[in-house]
C-alpha cells in the first residue's frame, strides 16, 4: 500500500507527516523519543501550525513553481 499526495502548505505537510506515524505505530512520543525532541513539537507539526519557516518556504516554492510530493509506503523503514 502506497499513500501519495503533494504538500502545499503546513497543514498538509501536518497530516502526511502523520500518516507516516500512524503507518509505523508510533505514537507521538514515541517517535519525540527516537527523534530526541518533544512531543508538543510532533503536535505541532501534525496540526499544520505555521512558522515563519513553513510560511516561507511555501511562499517560495509557489513563485519558483516547485511542487513537493510525498510518498509513504507501508511498512518501508
Amino acid at each position: 500500500m502506497k499513500l501519495e499526495g503533494e504538500i502545499k502548505n503546513s497543514e498538509a505537510l501536518g497530516q502526511i507527516l502523520q500518516q507516516g506515524r500512524l503507518l509505523r505505530g508510533l505514537t507521538q512520543q514515541q517517535l519525540a523519543d527516537k527523534l530526541g525532541i518533544s512531543q508538543s513539537y510532533i503536535w505541532q507539526l501534525e496540526a499544520g501550525r505555521p512558522t515563519i519557516y513553513t510560511n516561507r518556504l511555501f511562499e517560495l516554492m509557489r513563485e519558483t513553481g516547485i511542487r513537493l510530493k510525498a510518498e509513504i509506503e507501508r511498512g518501508s523503514e
